[in-house]
Formats: structure tokens, C-alpha cells, sequence
């Protein structure tokens, strides 16, 4: 497998306590402090992307919305149904 290649930069400036407590943290975890700072920020990165996937409701909306859900007195109204109709074509 190809090794990709190290092509760009990100520069910041912060202050020395804050550079003391990311080397620490670096010697800690046996990491240079590049090497420390890239994973860190690419697993936080990544974590902020995969969490705005996804919509959080409180206990109270999950209860209601599962009822609605399986509430089989309610109908479609016409936007559902027409967007239904646009799925159903998209994936045949």
C-alpha cells in the first residue's frame, strides 16, 4: 500500500503554556509532538464531522417521534408522498 505523502502545512501560533502541555502530552504518549498534534486533531476532526450526521433528540422527542412512527391512524401528507414517489424512482 502507497504511503501518502506529506504535502501540507497547517501553521499556528499559541502560547508557551500551551506548548509545554502539548509536549508533556506528546512525551506521554511516546509521540513527537507533530506527530501527537496531527492524530489529535484529525481524531477531533473526524468526531465533529461523524457527530453532524447525526440528530440528537431529548428522551421526550425520541418517545413522541417513535410514536408517531408507529401510529397507524395518521396518513402521508401530499410532500411526503411525492417525496416517497422521488425515492422510489432514485433507487430502481
Amino acid at each position: 500500500m502507497a504511503t501518502p505523502t506529506s504535502d501540507a502545512r497547517i501553521n499556528f501560533r499559541l502560547s508557551s503554556e500551551l506548548k509545554r502541555t502539548i509536549e508533556d502530552a506528546a512525551a506521554q504518549m511516546g509521540q513527537t509532538v507533530s506527530d501527537f498534534a496531527v492524530s489529535t486533531l484529525v481524531q477531533t476532526a473526524r468526531k465533529v464531522l461523524q457527530d453532524q450526521q447525526f440528530t440528537r433528540l431529548s428522551e421526550r422527542d425520541r418517545t413522541v417521534f417513535t410514536l408517531m412512527l408507529d401510529d397507524e391512524s395518521t396518513k402521508p401528507n401530499d410532500a411526503l408522498v411525492k417525496a416517497a414517489k422521488r425515492y422510489t424512482k432514485q433507487v430502481r
